[in-house]
Order: structure tokens, then sequence, then C-alpha cells
């Protein structure tokens, strides 16, 4: 089964039709016929940004009951590895929730990333692989 990790920009815009990339996430979540994973960090950054519609953020959280993705939680190592990944990557900066997704990579040995972010462009994994961001060539 194919897999992708999902990070909370795109998870956002699926939940805000006024977000400029909204049209985009939703065609291809729609389409997609593979699991999407993600982590508690990014539930709660999506959460927390779309906390001023009561709605949107009830919608998202059903939508994650459904199974619209799975989310995972990361291993005991977890918080040392996103502190020396906040460390490499400080000019950009990375956050929580961006250091669990290069976790959950690791865990996971998917490199497929459903983001509108371009930082993942420069995160590296250890072995120097790269993401695929598959917003990228839709």
């Amino acid at each position: 089964m194919l897999r992708t990790i999902a990070d909370s920009g795109p998870l956002i815009a699926l939940f805000e039709p006024a977000e400029r990339n909204h049209a985009r996430v939703r065609s291809f979540i729609e389409n997609y016929e593979g699991a999407l994973l993600t982590t508690w960090p990014v539930l709660t950054e999506v959460g927390h940004l779309l906390g001023h519609s009561l709605d949107r953020q009830l919608a998202f959280l059903e939508w994650v009951e459904r199974g619209g993705v799975e989310v995972t939680t990361p291993g005991a190592g977890a918080v040392s590895l996103i502190r020396q990944l906040s460390e490499k990557y400080r000019d950009l900066p990375m956050d929580i929730a961006d250091g669990s997704l290069i976790v959950l990579a690791l865990e996971s040995g998917v490199r497929d990333i459903l983001t509108l972010d371009r930082d993942f462009d420069v995160y590296r994994l250890p072995d120097r692989s790269r993401f695929n961001n598959v917003l990228a060539t839709t």
C-alpha cells in the first residue's frame, strides 16, 4: 500500500477553503489511494491554526477519526533527535512538527511527503536521502 507523510500545511489548506492551495490539496487527497501518516505535533499545529473556526477544527478532527490520516506517536528517542535536527537546521528554523515528520520518515521508511513547506527540499535524512514532495508534481 502507498504511504505518504502529511505535513500541517496541506491539512490546513484542506479545511480552509480560502487558502490558495485548497483546491490542489483537495484534488490530491480525493484521488490518493494510499494511507496518509502524520504525528501528534502536526495534529496539534493544525488544530491550533484552525482554532479560529470551531467548525473547521471539528471537521478536521472528524476527518481524522474517519481515517483521513493515521496519527503516529514518535519513539522514545524522538525528542533527542528532534533537538539535534533543530540545531542542524537552525537557519531555517525547523519546528517540532517538522522534526517529528523526519523522525516518522526514519521510523517508517516512508520518503514521500505531502507538504507546502519548501524546507523539506532542504532537510536530509541521516543517510543523506531526500524527501519526495508529492505536491511538487501536481
